[in-house]
């Protein structure tokens, strides 16, 4: 039975890297799938999704005002499908999170997503939100802060390496801009001095 997969992390904890193996998987046993990132994210290329580590593929770009539904429909109407898989996921608007949710019930076609759970003020994203909600299984992919402890927060710094507390949510960048750490280093960065009572 296919289900929603919600695979979420901290940011450069190799969630691209997950992603495109688990793809070149499937490929490699003859299955096709579908890859897809957000339009927005234009780092590696417009419709590319890359990995830190070297490797890329090709993927369809979806817009806030895209509906996702329809795309898998009409890429299953060419090919059949093993799996699809969305990279950048914290970008999907709520009903795009829903219109996953509806291939996979409607279409019977496996989605694994994978992005961001929460921001550099430590709230979550929408399409993280409705995916936590909404998915049928979680799992995260791991990194660690700079301590060695798990990391599950992420700081935004500016060119001094001071950490930033406002702005918008959505600013894309990569290691210049984002460090993932623990909550007590991320509560220190942030200006949280209560960090350091026990």
């Amino acid at each position: 039975m296919a289900k929603l997969y919600f695979n979420y992390s901290t940011m450069n904890a190799g969630k691209s890297t997950v992603l495109l193996q688990a793809s070149h998987n499937y490929r490699e046993r003859g299955m096709q799938t579908y890859l897809m990132t957000a339009a927005i994210d234009g780092r590696a290329g417009r419709g590319r999704i890359a990995s830190r580590i070297g490797i890329s593929a090709d993927a369809d770009t979806f817009l806030t005002s895209d509906d996702v539904y329809a795309m898998i429909a009409r890429q299953l109407d060419q090919t059949p499908l093993a799996c699809v898989f969305v990279d950048e996921a914290q970008f999907l608007t709520p009903d795009q999170v829903w219109q996953l949710a509806r291939a996979v019930d409607d279409l019977g076609v496996p989605v694994l997503a994978y992005g961001l759970r929460v921001d550099f003020q430590g709230k979550l994203f929408p399409g993280s939100a409705t995916l936590l909600a909404l998915a049928d299984e979680m799992r995260e992919v791991r990194t660690i802060c700079k301590c060695g402890s798990k990391a599950t927060m992420v700081i935004r710094q500016d060119a001094q390496g001071q950490a930033i507390t406002e702005g918008a949510q959505v600013q894309i960048g990569g290691n210049e801009t984002y460090v993932s750490l623990c909550r007590r280093h991320w509560r220190e960065m942030m200006g949280d001095h209560m960090a350091e009572t026990p």
